[in-house]
Parts: structure tokens; sequence; C-alpha cells
């Protein structure tokens, strides 16, 4: 749970200054201490304590963004979240909750929440959250395909935003597996997504990538497609992924050249992170694997 909020928390939120913001939470100590965080943040923040209070004052106030919890009474989040899609389609929503089952996490993604937030995480990952809502373009639909816990699939417009948004749900259906796996997984999903989205999709939010995250007792498996006609590996002279091996950073010159951002080290550093890579032969599809025989083996103690 989130407690004892230091001063190094409250950092100011630049250029989003002024944002009205509703807290929904049962929890009154954790309501008024993030309605106190963000208000210190230089927002206008309010609170309520129950899911029909949250509909009421939504419909009577204008507010940027909510943060809403799932355990309310009255009316549960998940029932909060469905009405506001309805009558308030526009408005960013960050859900968090100690309830963070992938049934949950699947309730959340199909009800359009812009983020997903455990209450495990720091206070301090709010202020962040809230920041990259606010900051964010106008909020588009994510089209599920498929919302199994061990088979979600989805289509996402190509925003780079989407990479942050998607990461919180990605993170949590692995939630219970270790640091290692989630962290290693994590770096290569977010790097090969926003690939797709910046290069295959050109950050045009009419074309969308399809992703599907498949889960089994042994592998978690991740295909990423994008709208683009792929690419050949041999052309990317800017990536560090062709570079000689005596010369590691050749490529940087070439990004010099095209005006590229510095990097080029993405598609390298995600072979190291999954235990299988594969391409189809355009190039405009990726499947990752992680095995978690190893992750089996720890929790048995082998």
């Amino acid at each position: 749970m989130m407690r004892g909020h230091g001063d190094a928390v409250y950092t100011i939120i630049r250029g989003q200054l002024g944002k009205r913001i509703l807290v929904v939470d049962d929890d009154r100590t954790l309501n008024v201490g993030l309605v106190g965080m963000l208000k210190r943040a230089g927002h206008s923040a309010d609170c309520v304590y129950d899911g029909v209070s949250a509909l009421k004052r939504i419909d009577r106030d204008k507010f940027d963004l909510v943060l809403l919890d799932l355990g309310l009474p009255k009316l549960s989040g998940i029932d909060v979240l469905k009405q506001l899609r309805e009558t308030h389609p526009s408005l960013k929503i960050i859900v968090m909750t100690s309830d963070d089952t992938p049934e949950t996490i699947l309730n959340v993604v199909q009800g359009q929440a812009y983020q997903f937030i455990s209450k495990r995480t720091s206070p301090k990952r709010i202020v962040e959250a809230v920041e990259q809502a606010l900051a964010g373009a106008e909020i588009l639909p994510i089209e599920v395909v498929s919302a199994k816990p061990d088979w979600l699939e989805i289509l996402v417009p190509c925003q780079l935003e989407f990479a942050d948004r998607l990461d919180s749900f990605v993170q949590g259906l692995t939630i219970e597996l270790s640091e290692e796996i989630r962290e290693s997984v994590g770096r290569a999903f977010r790097e090969l997504l926003m690939n797709a989205i910046e290069w295959g999709g050109r950050l045009d939010a009419a074309r969308k990538v399809r992703i599907a995250c498949i889960r089994t007792d042994k592998m978690l498996l991740y295909r990423i497609q994008d709208p683009g006609p792929g690419f050949k590996p041999e052309l990317l002279t800017h990536a560090a992924i062709n570079n000689d091996p005596v010369q590691p950073y050749a490529h940087m010159s070439v990004r010099e050249e095209k005006g590229l951002r510095p990097g080029g080290f993405g598609l390298l550093m995600t072979q190291t992170f999954v235990d299988e890579l594969i391409y189809n032969e355009a190039h405009n599809e990726v499947v990752f694997v992680k095995y978690l025989q190893t992750e089996q083996k720890k929790e048995r103690g082998i």
C-alpha cells in the first residue's frame, strides 16, 4: 500500500499545472494523501469515497483525469469505469488497485482505462503516471480481439504513448513471475512495440499494430505485427545489430548523418532479453519467446 509520502515524491509536473483530478478510493487516508500530493504538484485535486459519488461528481464537474480504485462500496470501480466510457469517452482514467490478478487487468483493458497501477507501487510512480497521462494525446480506443488470461490480443493505434500505457497492462499479467523475467520481457516488448509504431506505422494514429500476449505453463510468447511493408535487416546501417564486432559503434556516425536521435542499440539488446526472436519474411511481424522452465525450477528450489 502507498504510505509515508515524503517531500521527494511531490515533483512538479512540468507543463501540466492546474489540471483537475478526481481521486476515487474508499481508503480515506490514502485518498487524502494522494489529493495532497497532487495539490502540491500544482493541480486542482479532490476526492470521493464510493462509486456512486464518483459518477455524480464527474457528471456535475469537469475533470481532466480520474484516479480510480476498483474495490469501492455502493458501485464497483469496474462498473464505474464501464459507465464512464459510455458517458465520458474522452476522460482519462488511471485504475489503481491491490487486486492485480490477470482477470482484473483484462477487465481494465476492456474498460478502456488509460493505464493500470498496482497499489504496491510507490507514490512517486503515481505522480509519473499522472504526468504521462496528462501530457498524452487525446485518448484513442484499444480494440480487444481476445481477453483471456492465457491469450490477450489487441489492436492499438500507432501512437508512441501506447508503449507506456500497454507496459502497465503487460507487466500486470506477469505479476507473479520474478523481477528478472518481468524486466527482460518488458524491455523487449517495449522496444519492439516502439519500433512497430514508429517505423512500421509511421506514427499514424489511423493505422494499427496488432499485439498478442500468449501464456503457457512453459513460456511467454509475444507477437507484434505492424501495418508497414517491413524492412531488410542488411539495410539497417543505422542500427548496432549490423555493426562489425571490431567497430561496435559504427552505426552512430550513420545516425548522425541521417539526423536520427542517438541510440540504435534496441534490436541488439532485445536479443539478449529473450530466448527466441523470430521475424516473418517481410519483417513486419515479430515473435519473441521467454521460457519459464528456469523460473519453475527456482520456485521448486532446484
